[in-house]
C-alpha cells in the first residue's frame, strides 16, 4: 500500500526570523511542503529558497497581501493538484512544534476524523505561558464557535495548527471562506454544514518573542458580527432547508414566546408606570409564562443540537477523489 501523501502549507509573512527553524523540523512522514509567501515585505520566499536545499519545498508567492487564509487556501489548491491526501496547515512563527504532525494527522489516516486541529487547552499546566488577555479572548470566541458551527465539544477555534482530509477539502467553498484571522472559525462552520467529524488533538504552543498579529480587542466585536451571522445560517441551513424535526419546532415556537413575553412585560410595566399604578399579578403572569416555556423550548432545541455532532467521518463517504 502507498504510504499516505502528507502536504504541509507554510503561510508567511513577517516571519523571516523564524521560517528556516520551522522548516527543518517538519519531519520524513511529510512529502511536500508548500511555503506561501503571503506578500511578505521581508521577502521570506526568496529566503527559503536562498537557504533551504529541501527538494519537498516548493515556495508560491502573492503580489498582494491576502492573510492567512488565502495564503493557506493557495497552498491547498497547490497540495490538491499534486495528489497530497491530507493537507497540514503549520504557521510560520515557530509557536507550532513540527514534531507533533504524526499525531496532529493519526485521527485521520485512522479513518476517525475528517478535519483535526490543535487545542491549547487540554492540558492544564501547558495554559501557564499564555497570555491573560489571549486565554480570556480564545475562551469567549470558542463560545461563539461552538454556536456558529455547531461543534460543541470544539475549542480553541482560532488554533491555526490543522490537518483536512484531501477528499472533504475538494468539495469545501473555497471562494466563501473568510481569508484572513477568521479563517479558521470559518472553516468550522463550513465543516459543519458538510457534516464533517471535527477532532481536537492536545497541542500544547509555544510563546517566544514573536508578536502575534491578532489583536484580542479588535477581534472579539468582528468575529462576534461573524458568528452571530454563520449562527443564522446554521440553523436556517440545517433545521429548515436541509432538514425538519421536533429542534425545529422548539426554536420556531420558544423564541417567538422568549421576545413576545418580554415585549409584553416591558410594555405593561411601562404604561403602569406611566399611569402610576402597579402592574397587576395577572399581566406579570402574562408575561412571565410565555418566556418561561419559551426557555424551556429553546433549551431542548440546545440540547438536540449539542447531542446532533456529526459522528460518521464524511471522507468514508465521498471516496479519496470526490
Amino acid at each position: 500500500m502507498q504510504p499516505p501523501r502528507i502536504a504541509v502549507v507554510v503561510p508567511c509573512h513577517r516571519s523571516r526570523a523564524q521560517v528556516l527553524d520551522v522548516l527543518a523540523r517538519i519531519g520524513p512522514e511529510c512529502t511536500r511542503i508548500f511555503v506561501v509567501d503571503d506578500a511578505c515585505p521581508e521577502g521570506t520566499g526568496a529566503h527559503v529558497e536562498a537557504h533551504v536545499r529541501d527538494a519537498r519545498v516548493r515556495v508560491l508567492r502573492h503580489a498582494e497581501n491576502r492573510g492567512v487564509g488565502g495564503a493557506t487556501l493557495s497552498g491547498y489548491r497547490a497540495a490538491l493538484e499534486e495528489g497530497a491526501d491530507v493537507l497540514v496547515k503549520l504557521d510560520s512563527d515557530g509557536q507550532m512544534d513540527p514534531a507533533r504532525i504524526p499525531a496532529l494527522v493519526a485521527p485521520i489516516l485512522a479513518g476517525e476524523a475528517d478535519y483535526t486541529k490543535g487545542n491549547r487547552f487540554f492540558e492544564l499546566e501547558g495554559l501557564a505561558p499564555m497570555p491573560p488577555v489571549r486565554l480570556l479572548g480564545n475562551a469567549a470566541l470558542s463560545f461563539l464557535n461552538k454556536l456558529s458551527s455547531g461543534y460543541w465539544d470544539v475549542f480553541d477555534p482560532t488554533n491555526g495548527y490543522t490537518a483536512l482530509h484531501a477528499s472533504v477539502a475538494r468539495v469545501l467553498p473555497f471562494a466563501k471562506l473568510a481569508p484572513r484571522y477568521f479563517f479558521e472559525s470559518d472553516l468550522l462552520f463550513r465543516l459543519g454544514t458538510l457534516r464533517a467529524v471535527v477532532v481536537d488533538v492536545p497541542m500544547p504552543a509555544r510563546y517566544g518573542d514573536e508578536k502575534s498579529g491578532l489583536s484580542v480587542a479588535r477581534a472579539l466585536p468582528e468575529f462576534a458580527a461573524r458568528h452571530v451571522t454563520n449562527f443564522l445560517k446554521r440553523v436556517l441551513y440545517g433545521y429548515y432547508l436541509r432538514d425538519l424535526n421536533f429542534a425545529s419546532l422548539e426554536l420556531a415556537l420558544g423564541l417567538p414566546l422568549v421576545l413576545g413575553g418580554t415585549w409584553f412585560g416591558i410594555s405593561s410595566w411601562s404604561a403602569a408606570s406611566r399611569a402610576g399604578v402597579l402592574t397587576s399579578s395577572g399581566t406579570v403572569m402574562l408575561s412571565a409564562l410565555p418566556i418561561l416555556l419559551g426557555v424551556q423550548l429553546m433549551l431542548g432545541f440546545l440540547q438536540h443540537d449539542m447531542h446532533a455532532i456529526p459522528r460518521q467521518p464524511l471522507h468514508r463517504r465521498l471516496g479519496p477523489r470526490a
